[in-house]
């Protein structure tokens, strides 16, 4: 049993290879002519050929984690359906290598792949996406998400902040920040507008270059308006670097622990976390449909052709992977607009394949 599983591990190692390389390569190549354009602006003349390829390096990880499933269907396939076609699989039929013996190979493998789309996800694309985003950054401008920035809200014992970040810049700092503090009743306490901020020690701000103004309470006897010019202010919160970022960069580029934090953050400020939640539950059932395709490949080795007809079968791969990431996207986007439970989102199209997959393992496996 050792022999056959090192023949079919290998097989489908080599397999998934080459097609992942083959989908780098022209993901790579269309990041690369998008970049192209970016050259030698004029609003960014630093941005050369060297910082582009750099980049666009960086971007492989994301590229990866999203491929790695549909690889594994698309390689899975080949692999199962050449042997087939070369009466392989049924000598190792004869050989003692029943429908069951042969999933739980499967599955050994897949896990493997689950394992491997989990740290691509949670460790190797995130750091890389942030890096990438700084880089262009660094030589193009501020990372930013329009005009208005990114709103965030900090709510204290006595008081509650809206939070207005205008860009972020290469190194992790802010520029242009905004704090409004509100009392328990709603009303404007004090607004406070700095150049630049710092995330410092005890979670605590550092702003530079402040200009805060104070409101007097409701009621109080002088209404005026106190102004004052301050070279740096401490500001005590929890609006972690990781939430700054996840209101300026996509949620799907966090990791499963900095989303799972910044749910908890938006759900104790009372803002909607819907989206992110969908992304959390992605992060968590994605890596597992690795699992899903190897069931769903495996049929496809008890096929019975001679000659001909694998390229018809590799094709089927091809489009029942694209339809699955087609079809996780779709999902998420319905979810979200029509307010559906975040993990029932996530988990429906693995869910969908999955029951595809046990139907075919049932009726080319085990009745024929």
């Amino acid at each position: 049993m050792k022999t056959i599983r090192r023949l079919i591990y290998g097989e489908v190692l080599g397999a998934v290879g080459f097609v992942t390389l083959c989908f780098l390569s022209l993901f790579f190549f269309f990041d690369f002519v998008e970049e192209i354009q970016s050259i030698g602006r004029a609003g960014a003349p630093q941005y050369q050929l060297v910082q582009a390829l750099t980049f666009v390096a960086l971007m492989i990880p994301s590229h990866l984690y999203e491929l790695l499933p549909i690889a594994v269907l698309i390689g899975t396939i080949f692999v199962m359906a050449r042997f087939a076609q070369t009466s392989q699989y049924t000598i190792l039929r004869t050989s003692g290598l029943g429908p069951w013996r042969a999933l739980k190979a499967l599955l050994w493998l897949g896990a493997a792949f689950v394992l491997l789309t989990f740290v691509l996800g949670d460790y190797i694309s995130p750091a890389a996406d942030r890096s990438g985003q700084l880089l262009k950054a660094r030589y193009q401008g501020l990372i930013t998400v329009g005009h208005t920035g990114a709103w965030l809200k900090e709510k204290q014992n006595y008081s509650q902040y809206a939070v207005n970040i205008n860009a972020l810049e290469s190194d992790g700092s802010m520029r242009g920040v905004r704090i409004f503090e509100f009392d328990n009743q709603g009303f404007l306490i004090s607004m406070t507008q700095a150049e630049s901020a710092l995330h410092g020690p005890s979670d605590a701000w550092q702003l530079k270059r402040v200009l805060r103004t104070e409101f007097p309470p409701r009621g109080a006897g002088s209404p005026r308006i106190e102004r004052r010019q301050i070279d740096e202010f401490r500001w005590p919160n929890e609006i972690s670097a990781e939430m700054v970022s996840a209101a300026l960069l996509k949620p799907e580029r966090m990791s499963t622990y900095d989303l799972f934090q910044y749910i908890r953050h938006l759900d104790a400020n009372r803002q909607s976390a819907q989206r992110y939640e969908i992304e959390f539950w992605k992060k968590v059932f994605y890596p597992l449909s690795c699992l899903v395709m190897v069931v769903l490949a495996l049929p496809f080795a008890y096929l019975h052709f001679r000659s001909g007809g694998i390229a018809g079968y590799v094709f089927g791969g091809v489009m029942a992977g694209t339809s699955f990431f087609l079809l996780n996207n779709v999902f998420g986007y319905m979810g979200n607009l029509q307010n559906w439970q975040p993990w029932l989102t996530a988990a429906l199209p693995g869910m969908i394949y999955l029951l595809l997959s046990l139907t075919a393992f049932g009726w080319l496996v085990l009745r024929r």
